[in-house]
């Protein structure tokens, strides 16, 4: 697939996975089920390197580097996502996690000396006022209590954690990791960190042994976690992580327009104003030159 189709095939399916989300919420608590679905996931790419007979044979420093990726990208970021959802509209969440534009092109700036180009910096500028205009509604209720500000803390923890990831992984396809290997043992060791989070903070593994619950853990995690990631990471060794971070500045719209059909979403001038700016900042982030 070119990187434009790789682009707009991790768009789709995770902007598809808000809505997945939430039938994982309920019995099951919140960081277990992230367990599970990393932990399937990893265990997906695993079979299928067995299949493929890939090469599975890595050095401790490899190792090392693609357990800081699960760390970040697969553990922490999604924890602290699910966290801060917990204090703080999912709108603002939403607007926090689309930041991420940004700090990409600053992480991509200081690890890789990349150059900062205008044009992305404008598309990341025009996307995270456009994600902020459609979720103004949500925004004009938060409280600037203790709860609004630990939520605060949460997202942009996790942004910055999935920002970190995002520059770990550009790192260890440089030294020749491949995707699918690199995504494989980085899901392992994130659902594995997790799973002693949940341990360590006393949440019960528990199932939900009902249809919603199970086509969604496996819907997200081969489409949401073994695809868009596969698609994802391949985009960040092509059009580098600056450019590829845009994608979080248009998953909320996707998920705004499924509302629209499946759950009944109004839309408001805001609406079309905000999607928009996005719409446009896709355009900027997208085109070849944007030097």
């Amino acid at each position: 697939m070119n990187s434009a189709s790789l682009y707009v095939a991790c768009v789709l399916i995770w902007g598809s996975t808000w809505l997945a989300i939430t039938y994982q919420l309920g019995e099951v608590p919140p960081a277990v089920s992230v367990a599970y679905r990393f932990t399937l996931a990893a265990a997906i790419l695993l079979v299928y390197c067995g299949v493929r007979a890939l090469p599975l044979r890595y050095t401790i420093r490899d190792h090392v580097w693609m357990a800081l990726q699960g760390l970040l990208l697969f553990g922490a970021n999604y924890v602290l996502v699910y966290l801060s959802e917990a204090h703080i509209s999912s709108g603002l969440t939403a607007v926090i996690f689309s930041s991420i534009a940004f700090w990409n092109i600053l992480g991509m700036r200081y690890f890789y000396q990349t150059p900062l180009r205008p044009a992305v910096l404008l598309a990341a500028g025009l996307g995270v006022a456009g994600v902020a205009i459609v979720f103004a509604p949500e925004l004009t209720v938060f409280s600037d209590g203790k709860a609004g500000i630990l939520g605060l803390t949460y997202g942009l923890a996790g942004t910055l954690a999935a920002s970190l990831g995002n520059i770990t992984a550009v790192r260890n396809q440089r030294h020749g990791l491949p995707v699918v290997q690199q995504n494989a043992f980085g899901m392992l060791y994130g659902g594995l960190l997790v799973t002693l989070f949940a341990l360590f903070t006393g949440q019960k593994f528990v199932f939900e042994c009902t249809v919603p619950y199970s086509l969604s853990l496996l819907y997200l995690a081969l489409f949401g976690s073994v695809l868009a990631f596969g698609g994802y990471l391949t985009l960040l060794g092509r059009i580098g992580a600056d450019r590829a971070g845009y994608i979080a500045v248009a998953i909320p719209i996707v998920a705004v327009v499924l509302s629209t059909f499946l759950e009944g979403f109004r839309w408001h001038p805001e609406t079309v104003v905000g999607i928009a700016l996005c719409v446009l900042g896709n355009v900027l982030v997208l085109r070849k030159k944007t030097s």
